[in-house]
């Protein structure tokens, strides 16, 4: 049997991959779908797990020495490895099971190429690491962030980690953030996507180190790779130092949400 996937350079894997799980999630919508508990309100349907097993086949078929971290695998092949491949297969899981599209499909070679999938949509967002395109019915089209629409996400589900110094719902009180822009709520990464694309002006939520995380590492490179700013909730760049992600698509446009941010920290 002819591998197709073997000639495929990294950013062809990260969309094909992607692509392959978010057809699995097209078609397993709707239907009563088993559950299973990972505590404190958290769980994974049978979608999620036959995704990344499809994803991961994709990703075994071009790339067999490559090491893979899975939303509901785990770790598979050395997890210091140079070259390892970050799976979330649905994102939005809640929405999911309850019937709400917004949901996405994120793979990403650690400081590489990454896709991220929206399954109904059709839309694939996707870098090879420098630059940053949507992909759909087969034409490419380049990524252009803009704070046009001045829709800001902000992700408002626990855990808290900044709390009492940051706490995101206490941003949506700051006068400065409804006078220049509108809070949405997508709970979803597809948002962070959606922030390169120019569909959204600005992406905040809390966390520790984001930037290594199965749910964020392919929305953060897409968004790099469009000239997004991208720090964490403290201002610095995402890492071992940054906490938590102010994603915006312009300077201006982070330089107003950090500035609420830290004003809402002196209160």
């Amino acid at each position: 049997m002819i591998n197709s996937y073997a000639g495929l350079d990294d950013a062809g894997v990260a969309i094909a991959a992607a692509r392959a799980g978010a057809d699995v999630v097209h078609n397993m919508y709707g239907r009563r779908l088993s559950r299973i508990d990972k505590g404190a309100g958290d769980f994974a349907t049978a979608a999620d797990v036959e995704a990344e097993k499809t994803i991961l086949g994709v990703i075994r078929a071009a790339r067999p020495d490559d090491a893979v971290l899975g939303e509901e695998g785990g770790q598979q092949g050395a997890a210091d490895a140079v070259r390892q491949w970050l799976v979330d297969p649905l994102c939005g899981t809640l929405n999911y099971a309850v019937g709400n599209m917004l949901v996405a499909v994120n793979v990403a070679l650690r400081d590489g190429a990454a896709a991220v999938a929206d399954p109904f949509s059709g839309e694939v967002f996707f870098t090879d690491g420098e630059t940053a395109r949507v992909r759909q019915n087969g034409a490419d089209a380049q990524l252009v962030p803009t704070p046009a629409t001045q829709l800001v996400d902000v992700n408002l589900d626990p855990p808290f980690p900044g709390a009492p110094g940051f706490r995101a719902v206490d941003l949506l009180a700051h006068p400065g953030f409804v006078e220049r822009f509108r809070p949405r709520v997508v709970s979803t990464t597809l948002a962070l996507a959606w922030v390169a694309a120019g569909k959204r002006a600005a992406y905040v939520t809390d966390g520790g180190n984001l930037s290594g995380s199965v749910h964020f590492a392919a929305g953060i490179a897409v968004c790099r790779a469009a000239g997004c700013v991208v720090t964490g909730i403290d201002g610095v760049p995402i890492g071992q130092a940054g906490r938590g992600l102010v994603v915006a698509a312009d300077a201006e446009t982070h330089g107003l949400l950090m500035s609420m941010i830290r004003s809402r920290n002196r209160t």
